[in-house]
């Protein structure tokens, strides 16, 4: 596929590392020489330097004879006008990350593809949606819904508490009856291990294990850790994706007691006059007294998403002190994601890896019905479609010649979830679910899908 990337940050250059090792055709566009020049030497993509809303350098980086345009600059703006010149010039397919509200609202009267967009990737509705799904699983510290959440993968990170500890994953799954499960993975010190039945449980090991959504509890109990009821919540922060979670978690549920603290007098009463199902309180998220004077220690949950990435952590590091039960903090670097459970942090987001993953998923359809990619883990998990022609048809898993390090965690057959034994037969029609690296998915997609 012939893939054209406008804007060579943050979010350019993860795309532009995972498609290019995918073996796609793409070449970014950007006027930052530096940027390029990085992308050169960490990336197989060709660069063109030149504004993003010349259609002179848009042309020289074929955006006319382009299957895909990833509008992925910083501005608004800009991915809008890309947007509008590129379809106009002849591009197949248009992806955009915008953060107006305005055109995202159902009531706009300007919609996406007005401007030519096809896809429309909101950062901070993608990020608050993820924290909402992290708060609603207590103790797992990443939760992918998969199947139309008929599975789930659920990541934990095992503390010196954990009965697993140890000892080896075949000891593990013989004496764990309760519900089927398949651990597919372990992140141990920012290195992915794909698991065999010999492997070690260690201390701080964040374990990914796939399970039908109903046996996630019984999994997770048997990790050491336990599921807590989520009732009180405080946010730090009244930022745009502060607002998202406070409004997504205020209409979810009436029974949560949700409390938002922002720093600003003004915006805090203006966030006040907004939510009638939120306490919204003016003070410094980092500072104990208030934390404490609030009710910190009867809290549940507490999440830090203000701009401060340092003061995110502090925050959330003090409300695990003083006993809360899950704590999420926003990061904006994504080198912290794989310490933020070793110092003590339950789970951490990035809104640029989540838009990543969100772009990558809408890349891939069609191939993929989804895949995402674990925070500091270098594997993924995809859902894949089983063709007629697929060679997979008619055999059993322990028959299938995909990589080796590749685990298919669970089988969809009919409608109904299990979780993939040596066993197990493949159907066409079926949906399988693999864990594997970059470097196979291409084959264990090809395997599978023609």
């Amino acid at each position: 596929m012939k893939i054209v990337i406008i804007g060579s940050g943050e979010i350019g250059f993860h795309l532009s590392k995972l498609l290019s090792e995918e073996e796609h055709d793409v070449t970014v566009l950007d006027h930052d020489t530096q940027a390029l020049q990085k992308l050169h030497e960490n990336c197989d993509v060709l660069t063109v330097e030149g504004e993003a809303t010349s259609i002179k350098a848009l042309l020289s980086a074929g955006a006319d004879l382009a299957d895909l345009i990833v509008a992925a600059t910083d501005v608004d703006e800009v991915n809008m006008v890309v947007a509008m010149i590129t379809k106009r010039l002849g591009a197949k397919r248009v992806i955009a990350r915008i953060r107006n509200d305005e055109l995202c609202s159902d009531s706009t009267p300007l919609t996406p593809s007005d401007v030519g967009i096809d896809v429309l990737i909101h950062p901070e509705q993608h990020v608050a949606a993820e924290i909402v799904h992290l708060i609603k699983r207590a103790a797992a510290s990443d939760l992918v819904s998969i199947a139309n959440d008929r599975l789930q993968l659920i990541g934990i990170r095992l503390d010196t508490t954990s009965p697993l500890l140890e000892t080896t994953l075949e000891h593990y799954a013989s004496h764990f009856s309760e519900a089927p499960f398949r651990v597919v993975a372990i992140l141990r010190g920012g290195r992915t291990i794909i698991p065999d039945g010999k492997a070690v449980f260690k201390k701080n090991d964040q374990v990914f294990i796939v399970a039908r959504k109903e046996d996630v509890p019984a999994v997770i109990t048997s990790t050491g850790r336990k599921e807590t009821r989520i009732k009180k919540i405080m946010i730090a922060g009244g930022t745009s994706i502060g607002m998202r979670v406070t409004e997504i978690l205020s209409a979810e549920k009436a029974d949560w007691r949700i409390k938002l603290i922002e720093s600003d007098p003004d915006k805090s009463l203006r966030l006040a006059g907004r939510f009638r199902n939120a306490l919204i309180l003016n003070g410094d998220p980092t500072d104990p007294d208030l934390l404490v004077s609030e009710g910190i220690m009867d809290t549940d949950a507490f999440i830090a998403v203000t701009q401060d990435e340092e003061s995110n952590i502090i925050s959330c590091l003090m409300a695990k002190h003083l006993g809360v039960s899950k704590t999420v903090a926003l990061v904006s670097k994504a080198e912290y994601i794989p310490m933020s459970q070793t110092i003590g942090l339950d789970a951490a987001v990035n809104k640029k890896l989540s838009v990543t993953n969100e772009i990558h998923r809408q890349i891939r359809q069609g191939q993929v019905i989804s895949n995402y990619a674990p925070y500091g883990s270098d594997a993924e998990i995809v859902e894949l479609l089983v063709s007629d022609r697929s060679r997979a048809a008619g055999k059993r898993v322990d028959e299938l010649k995909i990589p080796k390090l590749a685990i298919i965690g669970g089988i969809i057959h009919n409608g109904d979830a299990s979780i993939a034994t040596g066993q197990t037969r493949i159907h066409p029609g079926d949906h399988v679910v693999v864990f594997c690296f970059p470097d196979d998915l291409s084959e264990v997609t090809q395997y599978f899908t023609s």
